[in-house]
């Protein structure tokens, strides 16, 4: 087919120009004023803005709780054409089958899902997760055409210090022409150039500018991040301006199902900025040319001849209103809508595998309770406001007033229930800074390892809430007083839902706003936040099925100091 976009203004490197776009089928075969195609269908887009499709430089689809269909029908719509998938989560859970199972699932989307393989399966040796990936496992995938490469690699102290199975991933990718994504919040100097000079390109967890240009001036680039739990953009908007703005890629990492219907998804990263008086340009550039050369996607990214026709026209430029989405030359979405559009089929035997990833015994209370008793100082996790870090605060408990729960001081038990082969370990400690005067909450999304994360005022809730949850085959929840106040069922590895994406928001939204009835602030949102608390990688102290890790040391810890 061959249509020919007319009177529309093509925003390129030197500014908008009045320009018109002759399509043929997947490609943009001329650009320039006032054009005449005999054969070709034309399309008035008088008063549209042209751009190049949104490119989403580092997800977890599993993030989103949407399966990749149903994760491209939301996005789409907001000028999303292509995303830089790393299936690290399912990985977690299912090893390989859980990889091709996306890859399947993410063939003839009207978005290209390229995927970066997981680096980190387990994140770390203190993780009981549901698979190990070596290197060898990795490479089978380097064959395939949407694979670019190795997914981030948080095994940072792994890197620094040589380990064998981590540099053989890296050195095995790297001679393949391939990109190895990186993960090394807050590291700086000595230690930061050792880790990129291992081949690391880039990084996703800066969470100050001087974090970040520190990276951009020792070569990475820097992928500036908006997504529900980790809120890095205001920091970060310096790096709009040059020298870094070339530099830097524009991505959301995790995004819930309610937050990518109502807020949008890269577009609302650029209408973001723009309102913080940076430039909508500069933000659609990072998304869009400087991604796809990043990761050497040739030929995407750009209005000209020659490049792909995955093509977005808005409305408003600074509000980054976009009226219609064009894929491989097809239009895929128009006023917000989703077209019609043929799904892929996954294997039978992945998908059982997949929808049965539970292995766990009936909890009781007395799983939950602490032998400890008297006053005790103790380390106690304390949440960083809209941060994945944690820090670690020492305090002293009464174990013999509730088993150490203090809800006076808002210091809460939290235990990580291990899921996937039966072994029984639970880890135990305790939590400040998400409010909760009642019951519990829970979640099989406890990154990297997706055991089952609970935190609660009481054994009993506890107990509920994670019996419930292995009933669902996974999910997030609350209980109060022996009661399922709300709940969201993911039985597709404990992660994603098989509901579309506005049932999958209503839920999500349901389970949200519970925890404000629990006593949670209004401005808390404890269900992303509580995804990272076992996650080893990020500073400072963190919490897994073994117990309390230090991530600056990398050992494990004891909950009583004395």
């Amino acid at each position: 087919m061959k249509y020919l976009l007319k009177n529309g203004t093509v925003i390129s490197g030197t500014g908008g120009k009045k320009l018109d776009v002759l399509v043929e089928g997947e490609k943009i075969i001329r650009v320039g004023e006032s054009l005449f195609e005999q054969d070709a269908k034309v399309v008035d887009v008088t008063g549209k803005l042209l751009f190049p499709g949104f490119i989403d430089g580092h997800i977890h689809i599993e993030s989103t709780m949407l399966l990749p269909v149903e994760f491209a029908r939301a996005a789409v719509p907001h000028g999303t054409t292509a995303v830089v998938a790393d299936p690290h989560e399912i990985a977690n859970v299912c090893g390989k089958a859980g990889i091709r199972y996306m890859l399947e699932r993410s063939e003839q989307l009207p978005m290209t899902v390229y995927v970066m393989i997981p680096s980190c399966v387990p994140a770390t040796e203190f993780d009981e997760s549901g698979a190990r990936l070596e290197a060898d496992d990795i490479v089978e995938f380097y064959g395939h055409p949407r694979v670019l490469g190795l997914g981030e690699m948080m095994n940072y102290p792994g890197v620094l210090a040589g380990n064998p199975g981590v540099m053989d991933k890296i050195h095995k990718t790297l001679e393949r022409g391939l990109l190895v994504n990186g993960h090394a919040p807050l590291l700086s100097g000595k230690a930061l150039d050792a880790y990129i000079a291992a081949g690391i390109s880039d990084d996703h967890e800066c969470s100050s500018a001087e974090e970040a240009i520190e990276r951009i001036r020792k070569g990475q680039r820097v992928m500036i991040r908006q997504g529900t739990a980790a809120r890095n953009l205001e920091a970060l908007l310096p790096l709009f301006d040059e020298p870094y703005a070339s530099r830097c890629l524009l991505v959301t990492d995790d995004k819930h199902p309610a937050d990518l219907l109502k807020h949008g998804h890269i577009d609302d990263i650029i209408r973001s900025a723009a309102r913080q008086g940076k430039s909508a340009v500069t933000g659609i550039r990072m998304a869009t040319l400087w991604a796809a050369e990043y990761f050497g996607l040739r030929h995407v990214g750009a209005v000209a001849p020659g490049y792909k026709a995955d093509l977005v026209l808005l409305t408003d430029l600074e509000q980054v209103k976009v009226h219609s989405v064009y894929k491989d030359g097809v239009l895929v979405a128009e006023k917000g809508q989703c077209l019609p559009f043929a799904e892929a089929e996954g294997r039978q035997e992945e998908e059982e595998q997949i929808r049965h990833s539970f292995c766990m015994k009936t909890m009781r209370p007395e799983d939950f309770q602490l032998d400890i008793h008297g006053k005790h100082r103790c380390r106690v996790i304390r949440l960083v406001k809209g941060e994945l870090l944690t820090e670690e605060m020492h305090t002293e408990v009464d174990f013999d007033k509730d088993n150490g729960i203090d809800l006076g001081r808002d210091v809460l038990k939290i235990a990580v229930v291990e899921r996937h082969h039966g072994t029984g370990h639970v880890g135990m400690g305790l939590i400040s800074g998400i409010g909760l005067k009642k019951g519990a909450i829970a979640s099989s999304v406890s990154h990297d390892a997706h055991n089952l994360i609970i935190v609660g005022t009481n054994e009993e809730d506890m107990a509920i809430a994670a019996n419930r949850l292995c009933e669902l085959g996974g999910g997030i929840l609350t209980v109060a007083e022996g009661e399922i106040i709300a709940e969201m069922p993911l039985p597709y590895a404990g992660l994603m839902t098989g509901a579309d994406a506005q049932t999958a928001a209503r839920q999500n939204d349901a389970v949200r706003e519970s925890v404000h009835s629990l006593g949670v602030p209004q401005e808390t949102e404890p269900f992303m936040t509580t995804a990272f608390i076992s996650l080893t990688v990020i500073p400072h102290i963190k919490i897994t099925t073994l117990g309390l890790v230090d991530v600056d040391r990398q050992e494990q810890v004891p909950l009583v100091e004395d």
